[in-house]
């Protein structure tokens, strides 16, 4: 390296000098800078955007945890009061200001904070909600707040004059400080496990400056004011205060006292109230009976009312009238369908299967007597020729020979018709008319020119 060359500052060199000028200068530790912001974009760390005025701009970096103790939201545009350092980066070899606090120029930063969380519950619908109505005559009431103080004071008197059968459950918390909004959460949470044993909620603190009041505007309050089951009364600041808790509460109250007064009816009043409308309810059925009871004598003094059936007999007979028209019509008209459905059965039956049926079973039936008639006199026929044949039979039976005093010769159970069968000392069987008898031949003689079977017969 050459003499001249040894004048000569690399730029990590002159870069590192320059940040220890920054980082020993008094008047660069803190500064106070007005500047429009730009170039900003939310991150979920460290913020880095720019203050600009005109044409100028400055880069900003602001860590991650002065970051989250801004009490407004950061915008693109915004004029804005920084404070912090400057120093130089130097991987860039730039400078830039780290900031160390932000607050809106012109407006305080909790008035802004209070105004972005009115638009953003506002947007979300938080604010237009149905409001919850306290009951009239509660049994318990929860009272959130410092358990210290007028306020809780005033609320207890209040409420032992008004409405003194009530009992109080104070949740004692906080109601200023950063531990506050905290510990006013934990108390909804406490009351919403128990919820059913309380009938109102009654959300309390002084008057104080807007930082004091800080805590009944933070959201994490608002929402466990909404989460509540049961109607919150706020009383919070003066009358003039309107914080985010007020909003979002179901009733809000100008005092304590007058919180108290909502949470419940003064007894006093209801007792009189409750006697007035008893002596007007009294007073509205007496004058209501004496209405009645005139209107009845009036009305028993009508006649109508004294013999009622003078209103229906004239009905009565027209009733009669309409009855017996109608029965007669009723009857008409069966008499008419009766007669219709019979001649429609009986065009049914000649001209249906079971007509056809009918036809050929009487025509069968005429043919069955026919063939019996017949048949009856074919079988008395039968029995005049059965009864001649029989006379004949009967009169040439041997029966009837045998009873004029024959007999019929057998010999081997075949009848002797000549006397050529017969012979001397011959054995023969003699059938009479009223038995059988046996003989033995004695003598044989022949006819000529006789019929033997006759001769032997008589021998």
């Amino acid at each position: 390296m050459t003499d001249t060359q040894k004048d000569y500052l690399s730029v990590k060199a002159l870069t590192r000098y320059l940040k220890r000028k920054f980082d020993v200068d008094p008047y660069l530790q803190k500064v106070y800078v007005v500047g429009e912001v730009s170039n900003f974009r939310l991150r979920t760390g460290h913020q880095y955007f720019s203050l600009k005025e005109d044409n100028v701009k400055i880069n900003v970096t602001m860590f991650k945890q002065a970051f989250s103790k801004l009490p407004f939201k950061l915008e693109e545009g915004m004029k804005v009061l920084a404070v912090g350092r400057v120093s130089i980066y130097e991987p860039s070899g730039s400078y830039q200001l780290t900031l160390e606090s932000l607050q809106p120029d012109g407006v305080g930063s909790l008035y802004l904070a209070l105004e972005q969380l009115k638009a953003k519950l506002k947007q979300a619908g938080l604010l237009d909600l149905p409001k919850k109505q306290p009951r009239r005559f509660p049994r318990r009431i929860a009272v959130i707040t410092s358990p210290s103080g007028a306020v809780i004071r005033d609320i207890v008197t209040t409420l032992k004059r008004r409405y003194p059968i009530a009992q109080v459950v104070v949740f004692p918390t906080r109601v200023q400080g950063k531990e506050a909004s905290g510990e006013i959460v934990a108390a909804f949470e406490r009351l919403k496990a128990k919820h059913a044993a309380f009938d109102t909620v009654i959300l309390a603190r002084g008057g104080g400056a807007i930082e004091d009041l800080w805590p009944f505007n933070e959201e994490i309050v608002a929402q466990a004011i909404l989460a509540c089951p049961l109607p919150v009364i706020t009383a919070i600041g003066h009358e003039t205060d309107t914080t985010i808790a007020d909003l979002v509460g179901d009733l809000r109250a100008p005092t304590p006292t007058a919180a108290a007064e909502m949470a419940a009816e003064e007894l006093s009043q209801v007792y009189l109230k409750l006697e007035e409308s008893r002596t007007r309810l009294a007073q509205a059925m007496l004058s209501r009976i004496q209405h009645k009871q005139t209107q009845l004598r009036r009305y028993q003094e009508v006649y109508i009312f004294r013999e009622p059936e003078r209103l229906y007999q004239a009905y009565m007979q027209q009733v009669d009238l309409i009855k017996e028209r109608l029965l007669r019509a009723q009857s008409s008209y069966l008499q008419g369908q009766a007669q219709g459905l019979a001649l429609l059965s009986t065009r049914l039956k000649v001209q249906g299967p079971s007509g056809r049926l009918h036809l050929e079973g009487e025509r069968l039936a005429r043919l069955r007597h026919q063939l019996q008639r017949a048949m009856a006199q074919t079988s008395q026929h039968y029995q005049g020729e059965m009864a001649r044949y029989s006379q004949l039979l009967e009169a040439y039976s041997p029966l009837k020979i045998l009873a004029r005093g024959y007999a019929i010769i057998e010999d081997k159970q075949e009848a002797v018709k000549s006397v050529q069968q017969l012979q001397v000392g011959q054995v023969i069987d003699l059938t009479l008319q009223d038995g059988q008898a046996t003989a033995q031949v004695q003598t044989i003689s022949a006819q000529k020119g006789k019929n033997h079977g006759n001769k032997k017969e008589k021998a």
